[in-house]
C-alpha cells in the first residue's frame, strides 16, 4: 500500500482529529506504532501542523468512521484515477542547471575508466546526449583541452549502485560475446579460462621485442627456452639431475 503524501504531518492530523488506534495510523502513514504514540504524547513531530487528508483527496470521511468502528480495518488510501495508466518518462534523466556544466568532465571519466560502457548507458546515467559523448570520445569537443575527468558520483550526477549496475550489466554483456580485449582498444571482458585458451600468441606490447633475450649476454650460445609460456606448470617440471649428469 502505498503511503500518503506527507506522511508524518498526516498521522498528526488524525491523533488530534480522530478516535483511530495508533497501529491503524501508524499502518496508513507507514510509522511505527510507537512513533504515532510519540506523536501523541508530544515527545514527536513537534511543531509539525497537522495535514487533512480528507480535504486533500486522500481519504474519505467515511473511510476514517469505519476504521473508527471497527480497529481491525485498514485505511485505505483513497483511489486516484488520475493516476491509472501514468507510464514512468523516457529517456535521459534531468540534470539541474546547476551541474550541467559538469556532465562533460563525468562523461571524459566514464571513457576513461569505464570503456565498456556504452553511449546509451552514459546518456542514462547522466543525462546527456550520445554527439555530445562522442565528441570527447573522438577529442572534437569544442573545451576538451580544459576538461579534467571527474567521477559523476562525486558529481551527484548519479548514485554509486547506478553506476555498479550499469558497469555490471555492460561486462556481462561483454563477457558473453567472448571477444578477447586487445593491448590498443579495451573491447571485450573475458574469464581467464576464456583468455588463457585463445590461440593469440603475441606478447603484451610493454614485452614486444623481448622474446629472445638471454640473461647470459650470448644469444648464440644460450638456447631458447621452447616451452608454452600460458602454461604455468611447465616452468616447475624441471629435469631431473640423473638426466643432467647422463647427458655429461
Amino acid at each position: 500500500m502505498n503511503k500518503p503524501i506527507m506522511a508524518k504531518a498526516t498521522a498528526v492530523w488524525l491523533v488530534d482529529n480522530t478516535t483511530l488506534s495508533f497501529k491503524q495510523i501508524g499502518d496508513f502513514c507507514d510509522l511505527h506504532e510507537l512513533e504515532v504514540q510519540g506523536i501523541a504524547d508530544g515527545d514527536v513531530a513537534v511543531g509539525v501542523k497537522g495535514f487533512d487528508p480528507v480535504s486533500n483527496n486522500q481519504l474519505t470521511a467515511e473511510e476514517i468512521r469505519k476504521a473508527e468502528q471497527n480497529p481491525q480495518h485498514k485505511l485505505q488510501l483513497k483511489f486516484n484515477a488520475a493516476a491509472v495508466g501514468e507510464e514512468k518518462r523516457r529517456g535521459p534523466r534531468y540534470t539541474p542547471l546547476s551541474k550541467r556544466q559538469d556532465r562533460p568532465a563525468s562523461i571524459l571519466w566514464l571513457v576513461k575508466f569505464h570503456p565498456e560502457l556504452s553511449d546509451a548507458q552514459i546518456s542514462k546515467l547522466i543525462g546527456t546526449t550520445k554527439p555530445t559523448i562522442q565528441a570527447i570520445r573522438e577529442r572534437t569537443h569544442w573545451n576538451v583541452q580544459n576538461i579534467q575527468p571527474i567521477d559523476p558520483v562525486a558529481l551527484g550526477l548519479c548514485k554509486q549502485t547506478e553506476l555498479d549496475a550499469a558497469v555490471q550489466k555492460a561486462a556481462s554483456k561483454s563477457a558473453a560475446t567472448g571477444e578477447v580485449m586487445s593491448d590498443d582498444e579495451r573491447r571485450k571482458l573475458v574469464s581467464t579460462e576464456q583468455s588463457l585458451g585463445t590461440d593469440d600468441d603475441r606478447m603484451p606490447s610493454n614485452m614486444a621485442g623481448l622474446e629472445n633475450f638471454s640473461l647470459s649476454g650470448n644469444d648464440d650460445e644460450a638456447p631458447r627456452d621452447r616451452r608454452d609460456v600460458r602454461n604455468a606448470d611447465s616452468f616447475f617440471n624441471l629435469p631431473d639431475k640423473d638426466d643432467d649428469e647422463d647427458e655429461d
